[in-house]
């Protein structure tokens, strides 16, 4: 995947995560030439987009916004899929979202799905208990069942993306681009090897280098953390904890997600708490001796049938928090003609063709952004309040 010959763009995309590609790929639908710039290549390990899965679920609390953006994408998504004949990049696990008692998120889930008209079961204790043996359902718990949903096979799916984005007509360059300073109007960008993209307008969606390549925007308003991903291996023959009697599960209480054993990789548990800060482009991704005893212990306690069983991969990402974890899609404060996309807050890869959508119209319409997206509403101290 290589850049042509040509001089200038309609659009210049920086960063080919899920955002950057499917901005890229909204902005080519509408007739406009575009160029895609990675520093590193779509999905690397780096990336907040790279690794192997990532959960698609409705369910967001009192986050209606969420629930659309993420019904909406789940369409996207398989249609993208089955478009490419590549119908296994989202498998239907459904999504079990665990909580117990008077849980206002999860009661105000419910009713933003039974708006939206989501397929949904609420599931009572005796009937999660006998859905869903192998797990331990704590007194008084119940749970929301998204039998629709399930997991995205992140890294290839956003390689696909970009792919077909390229084959479509997109232009790809990998380089790394030197942060822009001046205001106004932004006439090119330049790259750290000496080269000048020019475009009528561009879009930074760069996920933990987002403010890194807007400074002056950002600076203090992007928290990237280290996130840690432990994989085990499940029992020879036992069946219980792939899918389809093991769904993509949350535990809302405690904390702590996961998924099942998916094409054989092993059985994924990851805790959703945000972690130390992180560089991206220099820390070293090798787990905790701390967070694989915690995850053990959480699935001791949660899925005795998986006690002692093997570590077999280890993962580490990072988020890109903002301070209250919703998105940034605003114009730059500094340049009329340059928009930000990024913040996904470690819930952001299911959204990510809602967002390329609603990216793109804002670039193309000049209209503004919705309220929960300005740089305004992001502070410099994080409280989040989107799970």
């Amino acid at each position: 995947m290589t850049a042509t010959s040509r001089e200038s763009w309609d659009v210049a995309v920086v960063g080919a995560g899920c955002f950057g590609a499917w901005t890229a790929r909204q902005l080519h639908a509408a007739g406009k030439s575009v160029l895609l710039v990675d520093q590193y290549g779509p999905a690397s390990a780096r990336a907040s987009s790279g690794g192997e899965s990532r959960a698609i679920r409705m369910s967001y609390g009192p986050d209606e916004l969420y629930t659309r953006f993420s019904h909406r994408s789940l369409a996207m998504w398989k249609a993208f899929f089955a478009e490419i004949g590549r119908p296994e990049l989202f498998q239907e696990t459904g999504v079990l979202w665990m909580t117990k008692g008077e849980a206002h998120d999860a009661a105000a889930s419910l009713r933003a799905l039974l708006a939206a008209g989501i397929p949904h079961e609420r599931l009572g204790e005796e009937e999660l208990r006998r859905r869903f043996p192998q797990i331990v359902v704590i007194t008084g718990g119940w749970a929301i069942f998204e039998p629709e949903s399930g997991a995205l096979l992140a890294r290839r799916a956003v390689q696909a993306v970009v792919a077909e984005a390229v084959r479509g007509g997109v232009d790809y360059q990998v380089a790394t681009i030197e942060p822009p300073a001046g205001e106004g109007r932004l006439e090119a960008l330049r790259t750290k090897g000496g080269d000048s993209l020019r475009a009528s307008a561009f879009v930074f969606a760069c996920g933990p280098w987002l403010h890194k390549v807007a400074p002056r925007a950002l600076a203090g308003r992007i928290f990237p953390t280290r996130q840690q991903v432990f994989f085990f291996g499940v029992p020879k023959g036992d069946t219980r904890f792939g899918s389809p009697a093991m769904p993509t599960w949350i535990d809302f209480g405690q904390g702590f997600y996961g998924m099942p054993d998916l094409e054989g990789r092993g059985f994924k548990i990851a805790n959703d708490v945000h972690g130390p800060a992180f560089d991206p482009d220099t820390g070293e991704r090798v787990a905790t001796p701390e967070a694989l005893a915690e995850a053990r212990a959480f699935m001791h306690e949660r899925f005795p049938g998986m006690r002692d069983a093997p570590l077999v991969e280890t993962r580490v990402c990072q988020y890109e928090n903002t301070s209250n974890g919703d998105f940034v899609i605003d114009r730059h404060p500094g340049y009329d003609n340059v928009w930000l996309c990024g913040g996904g807050s470690g819930h952001g890869f299911k959204h990510a063709p809602a967002v390329g959508e609603f990216t793109a119209e804002r670039v193309l319409k000049g209209d503004a952004t919705h309220p929960r997206f300005t740089l305004a509403s992001k502070q410099t101290e994080q409280k989040r309040s989107v799970h």
